[in-house]
């Protein structure tokens, strides 16, 4: 095995596996809305994809979980599709998996989600879980620290959702999820409420999705590239390897 996956490994193989497994990463992602280019099931496949290569890297340290494929998407419930967790129904799956886990002998967790929209959640909950079930929790977002590739090569004032970033992402990634006829960018709305509530500005809250964009995507995936997307992708793993190595008290050659 080139990682320890457990949706393809038998009770056996698991028992075995853990001997050498510090860590499970638990994939989250979403079911919502990507505009016109993207199909729903985005968020859940990248973070997958993500998640696997991941523990590639950290072989035979981790284990990946089955993705938790549905989020926290009420800003997008507007348009046809989207399907949205409460957040106290996110941090119950996670709190059940973890609690499974832990019996098995599993103390260390990582939730590796590709939906921002879920990141206020994960941070209550790697607080709630972590305390109630007395292991670690962690979580991290697929590929925010990529800050190089995407500095340099990203320049649309407001991206972060079907934008050329994550288009990029899915054509290294996964490139059955893209539209490629149908590539176009956001339609922004002028002026709009979401301006004063966005990241980075001093008070933030919660708008729709329809208030910003009419349809449905941010940035502009006309400019992504696979190129691009293995850049981002790959100073993303890199990070997050270097990071859950220190984590997990390995040596760094231990990390491929």
């Amino acid at each position: 095995m080139k990682a320890y996956k457990l949706t393809e490994m038998t009770w056996e193989e698991v028992s075995d596996a853990l001997e050498t497994v510090k860590m499970a990463i638990i994939p989250i992602g979403a079911h919502e809305q990507h505009g016109p280019h993207m199909v729903e099931s985005c968020d859940a496949v990248l973070a997958t994809e993500m998640a696997n290569r991941l523990a590639e890297k950290m072989f035979p340290h981790v284990l990946v979980t089955p993705t938790v494929n549905m989020g926290v998407s009420p800003h997008h419930l507007n348009f046809p599709g989207t399907i949205s967790l409460k957040p106290d129904t996110l941090i119950a799956v996670l709190r059940d998996i973890v609690r499974s886990l832990k019996r098995h002998g599993v103390e260390k967790f990582l939730f590796l989600n590709a939906h921002g929209g879920n990141q206020s959640t994960l941070n209550v909950a790697s607080t709630t879980i972590g305390t109630e079930e007395d292991v670690e929790v962690y979580y991290a977002k697929t590929t925010v620290s990529a800050k190089q590739a995407i500095s340099e090569n990203v320049t649309s004032p407001i991206f972060g959702h079907s934008c050329e970033r994550e288009v990029s992402e899915a054509l290294y990634l996964a490139p059955q999820l893209i539209r490629t006829e149908k590539l176009n960018k956001g339609d922004l709305i002028e002026g709009g409420r979401y301006i004063q509530l966005r990241p980075g500005k001093p008070i933030q809250g919660f708008y729709l999705y329809e208030e910003m964009t009419r349809n449905g995507c941010i940035g502009d995936a006309t400019k992504a590239s696979r190129d691009l997307g293995e850049q981002i992708v790959e100073e993303a793993l890199e990070n997050l390897a270097a990071a859950l190595g220190e984590l997990l008290d390995l040596k760094p050659e231990s990390v491929h």
